[in-house]
């Protein structure tokens, strides 16, 4: 297994802020949860927390996150958008923008994502976008991004796994470096986040690649189940939906089935 330590990830980092502060570690039960108090402390904008496994790492609405020792990109940011409230989706379409940028240029693979959070590779989940955030009233103090991304990952170990989801190295039938890769993503987020910066919304961008568009979709949602087409999601990643009696509804928390 070829660690991803701290020397080796700033060589060659051409970025200015995303990741020149890192915090590594072998196993941790979550890089969101050390990444949260580090920013609780005061952690500069762009701090990596990184880890080769965890023992606790989540996915949205409390599920586990299974990943082998060294077989994934298991990671969180900190950072200090200027964003409302309602705009917060917003970090994670770019974040998910940014790592469908990074496939793209090192592996050549097609990306897609599930609303709302999810990266797809021909259909199946090979990683996930977690933000979590503090906010005091109704300002932001910090946003945490956590990303987990299977890499070397034969899926078929896994058997709560084994038929939804993939990895880049079953995709290309060849091992992928975890580190050139990494780097391309941090290169990839502190573009995708200049951008969230100046005010420009993502969401087109990731509209363009929601598997879900223009089909009939079932959506589990706090309130119960909703159907009907997916048009697409608003600037802030709601998503739209077309009832079957023409009604439109704009969803901000569910799963799409």
């Amino acid at each position: 297994m070829k660690e991803l330590v701290p020397d080796k990830i700033r060589s060659g980092l051409t970025t200015e802020f995303i990741g020149q502060e890192i915090v590594y570690y072998q196993v941790i039960g979550s890089t969101n949860e050390v990444a949260k108090e580090l920013a609780r402390l005061g952690a500069s904008e762009g701090t990596l927390v990184i880890a080769e496994e965890q023992t606790a790492g989540k996915g949205r609405l409390g599920r586990s996150w299974l990943a082998p020792p060294g077989s994934s990109l298991l990671m969180s940011l900190i950072l200090h958008p200027s964003l409302t409230t309602p705009q917060l989706p917003r970090l994670t379409m770019a974040s998910s923008l940014a790592v469908a940028y990074a496939i793209e240029e090192t592996c050549s693979l097609s990306v897609h994502f599930k609303w709302p959070n999810d990266i797809l590779l021909r259909g199946k989940k090979a990683g996930g976008i977690l933000t979590e955030t503090s906010v005091s009233g109704e300002i932001l103090d910090y946003a945490v991004i956590g990303i987990g991304l299977n890499v070397n990952l034969d899926v078929h170990q896994i058997p709560e796994i084994a038929q939804t989801a993939t990895s880049l190295s079953m995709e290309l039938c060849r091992e992928v470096s975890r580190l050139e890769l990494l780097q391309a993503l941090l290169k990839s987020i502190e573009r995708e986040y200049r951008l969230l910066q100046e005010g420009e919304s993502p969401g087109d961008r990731w509209e363009a690649r929601l598997n879900s568009l223009g089909r009939r979709v079932m959506v589990d949602t706090p309130w119960g189940q909703e159907s009907g087409q997916a048009e697409g999601v608003d600037a802030n990643g709601a998503l739209i939906l077309r009832r079957d009696d023409g009604t439109k509804t704009y969803i901000t928390v569910g799963d799409v089935e």
